[in-house]
């Protein structure tokens, strides 16, 4: 029974692998303009001048600005050589097909090559992109693009640095607007002490394991194990959702649309862990199985794909980064503890002899 478990674990196993290479393309895209985390800080501080249903934010983790615009007049967003770049008003959202702009902020990087029709100095062309009244995009005027930090935070990257004040063009009709905003450099956390602690975590964890499953503090284990897992998986559950409202999920459609389609293993893992903590506190069989395979799981898509918050000061997440690296901690205690408890414990049960057959009368 136990070697038929672990052969189903295995194809499970290498089924998730492989659907992960399989959306590998989509899925770095989706990470590639959602940062895993970073060590800059962007702001907005003001949209000058103001007007009704005109709203401005930064969103996945100062990669993009979002601009939302619900008044009766359009406004644009003006591109990099002062021309037409996106236009965003009642009859939805349009881009200049002109603008280098339109090219140029598709990626983080900026590197788009441009086509020939790209100049700045023609007539605009707008193509309509959206019916919505909200625009997100990457702009080279508020982030830091350089792999090098600035010279200042080289000469002192303990403390807290403003690398630049930064201001985006807009336009409304023939009046000039703006959004103003900061960049700022924060040194990035103690990595090392974080893997400390969630290493220590885990190793307490996995020793629950090492009590016999038979025994009465075998039980209490098992139950203890079940509990942890429920709190990883909803830590888990937790970041997820975290992230999509850092990306600029909005409402419960936007939410769950963004987690189905950018975040869905580490939502589907840290459901599954969920569940199989509530087997293993109602002491169903094979209850060690399901702490090994869901604990492995969690570890592997929600927590290990997420530990860049250990060594980034800005996280994905519309919270504190100090909270969001708490999170992926538990994740990785619960989930590589549970892991490994569930196999000790597995493998004590397959080396229990089996019971003597009863004498025949």
């Amino acid at each position: 029974m136990i070697r038929d478990l672990l052969a189903r674990a295995g194809l499970v196993l290498a089924a998730a692998l492989a659907a992960t290479l399989a959306l590998a393309g989509p899925a770095a895209a989706h990470g590639a303009d959602a940062p895993d985390g970073t060590d800059y800080r962007t702001e907005v501080t003001a949209v000058s001048p103001a007007r009704p249903g005109l709203s401005v934010r930064v969103v996945e983790a100062g990669a993009r600005l979002e601009l939302t615009n619900t008044g009766d007049h359009a406004v644009e967003v003006v591109g990099y050589s002062g021309e037409p770049y996106l236009r965003v008003g009642p009859d939805g959202v349009y881009e200049n097909v002109r603008s280098p702009a339109t090219y140029l902020n598709r990626t983080i990087a900026g590197d788009t090559r441009l086509p020939a029709e790209a100049d700045p100095a023609a007539p605009p062309d707008w193509q309509r992109v959206d019916d919505s009244s909200t625009v997100r995009w990457h702009d080279q005027r508020v982030l830091w693009r350089e792999s090098a930090p600035p010279p200042q935070v080289r000469a002192a990257a303990d403390r807290e640095h403003r690398v630049r004040d930064w201001v985006v063009p807009l336009r409304a009709g023939a009046e000039p607007m703006e959004i103003r905003g900061t960049l700022d450099w924060v040194p990035p956390p103690d990595a090392y002490a974080w893997w400390v602690v969630a290493t220590v975590g885990l190793l307490a964890v996995g020793a629950l394991g090492l009590l016999p499953p038979a025994s009465a503090p075998g039980a209490r284990a098992l139950a203890g194990l079940g509990g942890l897992l429920v709190l990883g998986g909803v830590a888990a559950v937790a970041f997820t959702v975290g992230r999509e409202l850092d990306a600029g999920a909005r409402g419960a459609g936007g939410l769950l649309i963004g987690l189905l389609g950018g975040q869905v293993w580490a939502l589907l893992t840290g459901l599954a862990a969920i569940a199989a903590g509530v087997y293993a506190l109602a002491r169903r069989p094979a209850a060690d199985f399901a702490l090994a395979l869901a604990g492995a799981c969690l570890a592997l898509f929600a927590g290990a794909a997420n530990a860049a918050v250990f060594a980034r000061a800005v996280a994905p997440v519309p919270w504190p980064a100090t909270a969001a690296r708490i999170l992926i901690a538990v994740v990785l205690v619960a989930g590589v503890g549970a892991a490994a408890a569930g196999a000790l414990r597995l493998h004590a049960t397959s080396r229990r002899p089996a019971p003597a057959p009863a004498p025949r009368p």
